[in-house]
């Protein structure tokens, strides 16, 4: 699908119908015809459409006939159901004949939030902000999701403390794997942006530098929270795996100690069910006598598994 927008007289976007030079060309997942269309239109090479829509693609500036190809990793969160919340796609950001063109495979959240009006004082025709603002809010989306990677692991913790099964450590597992992605992802990022900041790809004025500044300092505050919570998370993930471990010995070894004690009357009565000469047979309260054995006894052993601290 392609749609091209255009900055407004108000500063918003509209939408337009023909290719002008200031518009943002925005292509989801595009079919085969559709490349080859915008391939002939600006003579640009086809593997500057394809390689964005591979979801593992790197972040990286590549330069060609003209053309430049920015691939910037963006994080996504995922639907409710899913396993793995949190996930990271690539954008493929194409500079040519005074347009920015936008590649993905799907919909991606950064991009959202320009259609959406939530990114202010951005225009399309100043292609250099629109590409520094798509940095920034990159970077702040990052630390934002990686926020709530934070406060969902913590309330999972909360129910790992009564737990006895497996389940909350998968969904820790997969908190970790999406910190995984974004450490990756972050880390392709910084050496994209030093690469655009050396090889002078595009000019920016003292704003436009100022701006870019703050996403190479956001992005790697985001690498450095990244990186903390994942040695968090890994350190509380063997923690609690302990204590499940622990809390079903505790368990078994309580049952243990139920039938051990279940056991003491069961014994008594297989021995005076047998067909042999025992004492008391004869006596009138042999059975009174052998209950009463049998819950001294129990009685003993609930004492003496109790100072031992098996209760």
């Amino acid at each position: 699908m392609i749609t091209i927008y255009k900055t407004g007289p108000k500063n918003g976007l509209e939408t337009i119908t023909t290719f002008e030079s200031g518009a943002w060309v925005h292509v989801v997942s595009p079919s085969q015809a559709e490349i080859e269309d915008l391939v002939l239109r600006f003579s640009i090479p086809p593997d500057f459409f394809t390689d964005p829509l591979d979801v593992d693609e790197r972040a990286r500036i590549e330069r060609e006939e003209g053309n430049t190809l920015i691939v910037l990793r963006t994080p996504r969160r995922e639907a409710t159901e899913a396993d793995i919340p949190f996930t990271t796609l690539p954008i493929g950001i194409i500079l040519t004949q005074g347009l920015v063109i936008t590649v993905t495979l799907t919909e991606v959240d950064v991009v959202q939030e320009f259609l959406n009006g939530k990114v202010r004082n951005f225009s399309t025709m100043n292609r250099t902000r629109f590409v520094i603002l798509l940095f920034l809010r990159t970077s702040l989306m990052f630390l934002r999701y990686l926020k709530d990677i934070n406060r969902t692991t913590a309330a999972i913790e909360n129910d790992l403390h009564k737990a006895l099964r497996n389940e909350q450590l998968i969904r820790l597992l997969n908190m970790e794997k999406s910190l995984v992605f974004f450490i990756t992802s972050l880390r392709s990022n910084a050496l994209m942006l030093e690469k655009f900041n050396t090889s002078g790809c595009m000019k920016m004025d003292d704003d436009d530098r100022d701006i870019f500044e703050e996403v190479v300092i956001e992005n790697k505050q985001a690498i450095e929270m990244a990186n903390i919570y994942t040695s968090i998370l890994t350190g509380t993930m063997d923690a609690f795996a302990s204590i499940i471990s622990n809390n079903l010995n505790v368990i078994i070894k309580l049952l243990t100690t139920v039938t051990i004690i279940l056991m003491i009357p069961t014994l008594v009565a297989s021995i005076y069910g047998m067909n042999v000469e025992l004492p008391f047979q004869h006596n009138p309260y042999a059975f009174l006598i052998a209950i009463a054995f049998s819950i001294i006894a129990s009685v003993i052993g609930i004492v003496f598994f109790w100072r031992k601290e098996f209760f």
